[in-house]
């Protein structure tokens, strides 16, 4: 594929999410994935290499504890081969009041029209703080 079909990919699976559309933009990641999440496994709860289906959980329990989904947006990227590099910025009202806004760096290898790996950076004590304290 060309870095401009990677970009595309790269950016549907944020429209998708943005939209909260989860099965579609599930659909825009390989079946295989590798998806990596920021954080020390043992001392995050989401911290460390996921599969599909562990994203694909991670997203729809994010999904139920929101008012109205979790709004992202990509501010910029770049592409080289098949790796795109994006910092994504993310909005969403939990039910219990907090808000959980953050920004992101997201490395994904599209391979075959997929998304087929992700490195995701964020901050990680935000994660804590909103989603997981007390």
């Amino acid at each position: 594929m060309s870095i401009e079909q990677n970009k595309q990919v790269a950016t549907e699976f944020f429209t998708r999410y943005n939209a909260n559309n989860i099965d579609g933009a599930l659909d825009t990641i390989a079946d295989d994935v590798n998806w990596w999440l920021a954080g020390k496994p043992g001392q995050s709860r989401v911290a460390g290499p996921k599969t599909k289906e562990q994203m694909a959980q991670i997203f729809r329990t994010m999904g139920e504890q929101l008012k109205d989904g979790l709004r992202m947006a990509v501010k910029s990227l770049i592409a080289e081969g098949d790796r795109v590099a994006l910092e994504v910025e993310s909005h969403g009202e939990l039910k219990n009041g907090r808000f959980y806004d953050n920004e992101y760096h997201v490395l994904l290898t599209v391979r075959g029209g997929k998304i087929s790996a992700a490195r995701e950076y964020y901050d990680t004590h935000h994660v804590h703080a909103i989603w997981f304290a007390p």
